[in-house]
């Protein structure tokens, strides 16, 4: 009785490991917004990891979370590494690209599983306003591979990025206005 259990568990894990071999290799999240204020007044939100605080979805994970800021204060070079509870993971993030066409970065997760994203904010001029296009493009290992298998990651990072445009617009809307009304 013992044997055949075990080789039905055994078959139901090499069929679940085949399984997740056999998804895509490549991921993607994106999500999209529309913002009330030009390029020029989104990008200091974006290049600055020092203003994440006011809009980032993941700042408020914990408050005793440890923050490092390397590199020059913004743009090209500009670093973020964070260490926190276990909601909020260890990671470092670098600034490879800042202008009035977006903002990129390399994202390196170290907690809960290493990962090394890429990570871009295209903002295109719409209507008095930027369309603004969150994305994050990733490669899943095996392990990242079983994870989706139970998580679908789309939704779980899709919902942050949602929270974050929002916070973002209100943020940049806020700095557009009264840069509007001190001119």
């Amino acid at each position: 009785m013992f044997v055949p259990v075990l080789a039905v568990l055994a078959g139901g894990v090499a069929a679940l490991v085949a399984y997740a071999s056999s998804r895509p290799a490549e991921f993607r999240v994106q999500r999209r917004g529309r913002i009330a204020a030009p390029p020029r007044d989104i990008v200091p939100h974006l290049d600055d990891f020092r203003a994440w605080a006011a809009w980032s979805p993941w700042e408020k994970l914990d408050p005793a979370m440890q923050r490092t800021y390397g590199g020059p204060a913004r743009g090209v070079g500009a670093t973020y590494a964070w260490d926190g509870n276990k909601k909020a993971g260890a990671g470092r993030m670098e600034i490879t690209r800042s202008d009035d066409r977006g903002v990129a970065m390399t994202l390196d997760f170290t907690r809960p599983m290493r990962a090394t994203n890429i990570t871009e904010f295209a903002l295109t001029p719409d209507n008095g306003g930027t369309e603004v296009v969150w994305t994050m493009n990733g490669s899943n290992n095996l392990m990242g591979k079983l994870f989706g298998v139970f998580v679908n990651m789309d939704q779980l990072v899709g919902r942050d990025f949602e929270k974050g445009l929002a916070s973002l617009k209100a943020v940049s809307e806020g700095s557009s206005s009264s840069a509007g009304a001190a001119s």
